[in-house]
């Protein structure tokens, strides 16, 4: 079992940064790939990116490429969410999450198997 726990959300104005942190326990995460969601209430659960734990090669979608960056620091088992350049879309109730795999990233919520409770992340225009 992993469990995850997410911190760093919170309200910034449009253009501002955030960083969240995913720190986790109870296994190693060397056999996982570790990745960032967002969900809005009524709307699905949203890829944002990606990262292999072994090799730290990072995915990411479309709509956050060049603000946003993923990071892991090993000795700490903690996942990192750099967001730069926040607009009101951006706004979400941000997920991290585990999949157990070492290098296949999948895109799709249904392919992790461990998540945190999620960060409210509000970005005022």
């Amino acid at each position: 079992q992993v469990q995850l726990v997410e911190s760093g959300g919170g309200l910034v104005q449009a253009g501002g940064s955030l960083r969240l942190s995913c720190a986790a326990s109870g296994r190693t995460l060397r056999h996982h790939v570790m990745g960032w969601f967002r969900q809005v209430p009524g709307k699905e659960r949203e890829f944002v990116t990606a990262i292999t734990w072994i090799g730290g090669s990072t995915y990411y979608a479309d709509s956050v490429k060049g603000r946003f960056t993923i990071s892991r620091v090993i000795d700490k088992n903690t996942v990192y969410l750099q967001m730069n350049s926040l607009k009101p879309e951006d706004t979400a109730n941000y997920y991290c999450a585990a999949r157990t795999a070492l290098f296949s990233v999948d895109w799709s919520s249904d392919a992790y198997d461990y998540w945190g409770q999620g960060t409210q992340v509000t970005v005022s225009s």
